[in-house]
């Protein structure tokens, strides 16, 4: 009678593990398979051009016409412009894993790096490299590669940085909260499980990618702050730090290159 009872709970066990293993198997891809469709969606939906090309071949004339005024006509087009994509940032890889998450997998948006995490020796080793990043950023903004590409907005000799550049920096912080999220976040603590550490490293594969066609040196900066950035959100299970890092960054790099140009 005793073995009866401890073979089902043998049997038992075994299904447990082995429905468990298949629910791990589904998550990973999952994460995978909106991973790589929101890279997608937001490579193409991104582009205003291609938006306005698809109200065009559909013959949505009134609305493609609204459009076109706005990305192309507008006195603040270019502002516009970047608005859009940055907002399809926000869309793709912010909104719609964070519904993936919530609806689908049913789990808790903490537990994909969005819990605040305030302890000081979290924070530390990101300040450490703000402030290593600095000479570099002196030295590269000055370049030919980033003085062509930032800030993303450019600023006109006879313009004010309020309110247009201050606008695009605030679009700007969100599109990285949501660009921490889907690699810091979403991708990489969704398969960590699955993983363990090497999750950092498959994470880090497609955010090198959506840097190709940036200056050289800053797409292969992305593979060292991929790994760097992953292995420091798993070891303090938040992206907010990275978040902080990115744009702290971002702007220095901006404000650097607007004083080489003369306009700050």
């Amino acid at each position: 009678m005793l073995r009866f009872f401890v073979t089902q709970s043998d049997q038992s066990l075994t299904k447990l593990l082995q429905w468990q293993t298949k629910r791990a198997s589904f998550k990973v891809a999952l994460i995978c398979i909106v991973a790589a469709l929101v890279l997608t969606l937001h490579r193409y939906l991104g582009d205003y051009r291609f938006v306005l090309s698809v109200l065009k071949s559909i013959e949505l004339n009134n609305l493609s016409n609204i459009f076109q005024s706005f990305m192309l006509h507008h006195v603040n087009a270019q502002l516009h412009q970047l608005m859009f994509w940055a907002s399809s940032i926000v869309l793709f890889y912010f909104i719609l894993p964070l519904l993936v998450i919530v609806l689908v997998i049913k789990e808790k948006p903490g537990d994909y790096g969005l819990a605040p995490n305030y302890s000081f020796s979290n924070y530390r080793p990101y300040l450490i490299m703000i402030i290593s990043m600095i000479p570099l950023i002196a030295y590269f903004s000055g370049t030919d590669g980033f003085l062509a590409s930032y800030p993303f907005y450019k600023v006109g000799k006879n313009e004010g940085l309020y309110p247009n550049f201050v606008i695009w920096e605030i679009f700007y912080f969100l599109q990285f909260i949501a660009l921490e999220f889907l690699f810091r976040g979403f991708l990489l603590h969704g398969t960590k499980r699955r993983f363990g550490v090497y999750s950092i490293f498959v994470m880090t594969i497609p955010y090198c990618m959506i840097h190709f066609g940036k200056p050289l040196p800053e797409t292969i900066g992305a593979i060292v702050a991929g790994i760097v950035l992953g292995a420091m959100s798993l070891k303090s299970k938040s992206i907010w730090p990275g978040v902080m890092l990115h744009y702290g960054i971002a702007i220095m790099m901006d404000l650097s290159v607007l004083y080489r140009k003369g306009i700050l």
